[in-house]
């Protein structure tokens, strides 16, 4: 930042200092060439053809200079025919004249035809009264002065402009160290966190920096509640899993005859729990995801095909939004329709209907069969884990409960109720919108 603001302001003072300096010398050029341009026309208005057709002067032009050998202010009249008619100031000198040149207006350039010493030019033709000759009026004035003042000025400009550029990038320096120090306190403040010191960026900052300071402490208290949910998620299966080792372990030492039921039985309740811990785990990871999104209807499709293989006397039908999508990875939406759905199917009478609403910033997926329904007192206690009403057809009474967790890992929820048009059971999926 700096370097670039140091590049960006000498290319500026740069262009600006040449800009400037061309102005200023033009306009030293003009003075010093509008003096000349006086005493030129003085010389023209006092010139007059004498009794030999020579130019003479009624009055002598009234800078001495003129009359100082090599003073620097020389002048000059010419015509063809006739002798030059020069300043005493030139001596033994004489202006270079350019054949068949002619200058009606004032003409200026700049001369070395004398060695040391370069000059400024100024001549016009002039056409005098009784002389069809035409005179080529020229003055001749030294570089000196009008050098000297362009070198004066030129020095004050870079010195005024190198003088500016220091301030302003010293000012660039100072604004862009001063700019970035409340993200060198952020820096600081990471470091106090990694070694303990502190959980949070606590220092006051400014307003621009604020929101990158609220959205860290955010992240940091998003890491900390998956920390804290993976440390519950493995008590909880290693607390799940105690009770069924404890009993194989009794089974062993005892040598009971049923271990092998017993082992069987104690590993397939073992396997519920770490499928259900798995599905929570995999959606709290998946969670922090930004750009979490998952078409409703295309996964509600693949749901209805995998279905129908498994159940293909079931009915199902959809209906409702099919543009809806939310805000949830798409292996976990796939897996709550799929509980939703196949539980229909397997506990229904032969009849699934599914349907896809939004009601705000939710999408609603509506998921009915015509079975015999879910009593209003149980409709809670079913999405405990373990829980089956119906234990007669095969299963792990784990669906509703990874539904539930995985629906509130998201900031979703679900909900049990009776179906009107089926007369089953009715399942309220709410998730959010992306």
């Amino acid at each position: 930042m700096i370097g670039i603001a140091a590049l960006w302001i000498s290319l500026l003072l740069l262009g600006g200092g040449l800009a400037l300096d061309r102005v200023l010398s033009d306009a030293i050029t003009r003075n010093f060439d509008d003096g000349m341009n006086y005493v030129l026309t003085a010389m023209i208005a006092s010139a007059e053809i004498g009794p030999d057709g020579e130019v003479l002067f009624n009055r002598e032009p009234a800078d001495q200079r003129f009359l100082e050998p090599n003073s620097g202010l020389y002048y000059q009249i010419s015509g063809k025919g006739h002798e030059d008619w020069r300043s005493r100031s030139l001596w033994d000198r004489a202006l270079k004249v350019q054949a068949e040149h002619k200058d009606d207006a004032p003409h200026f350039y700049d001369s070395n035809q004398f060695p040391g010493e370069d000059l400024r030019v100024m001549e016009r033709s002039i056409i005098l009264p009784g002389s069809n000759t035409r005179w080529m009026f020229m003055v001749a004035q030294a570089r000196e002065g009008l050098d000297a003042q362009i070198k004066t000025l030129r020095s004050t400009l870079f010195q005024s402009f190198a003088l500016l550029a220091l301030g302003l990038i010293v000012l660039a320096t100072l604004q862009t160290l001063y700019g970035l120090l409340p993200l060198r306190k952020v820096r600081h403040e990471i470091v106090r966190m990694r070694g303990g010191e502190k959980n949070r960026v606590t220092e006051p900052m400014p307003a621009e920096v604020l929101p990158m300071v609220e959205e860290l402490n955010a992240l940091l208290a998003h890491n900390e509640r998956q920390a804290e949910e993976a440390r519950t998620h493995a008590g909880n299966l290693a607390h799940a899993l105690k009770t069924p080792l404890t009993v194989i372990m009794n089974a062993a030492t005892a040598q009971s005859p049923d271990l092998g039921d017993t082992v069987i039985r104690e590993a397939t309740t073992m396997r519920r729990q770490v499928d259900h811990h798995l599905a929570r785990a995999r959606a709290v990871g998946r969670r922090g995801a930004a750009q979490s999104r998952a078409e409703v209807w295309t996964s509600l499709e693949a749901v209805e095909r995998a279905v129908q293989r498994l159940y293909p006397d079931v009915r199902i039908d959809m209906d409702g939004v099919k543009d809806a999508a939310v805000r949830v990875e798409r292996q976990d939406l796939d897996e709550m329709l799929g509980n939703l759905v196949e539980n229909a199917a397997k506990y229904g009478g032969g009849s699934v209907f599914a349907t896809v609403g939004r009601h705000g910033a939710m999408v609603e997926i509506l998921v009915e069969d015509d079975g015999a329904g879910i009593p209003e007192v149980d409709r809670t206690r079913i999405f405990d884990r373990g829980v089956r009403l119906d234990s007669g057809k095969p299963g792990t009474g784990l669906g509703l409960a990874i539904v539930r967790d995985v629906a509130e890992i998201y900031g979703g929820s679900v909900a049990l109720e009776e179906s009107e048009d089926l007369g089953g059971a009715l399942v309220r999926l709410r998730l959010p919108a992306a």
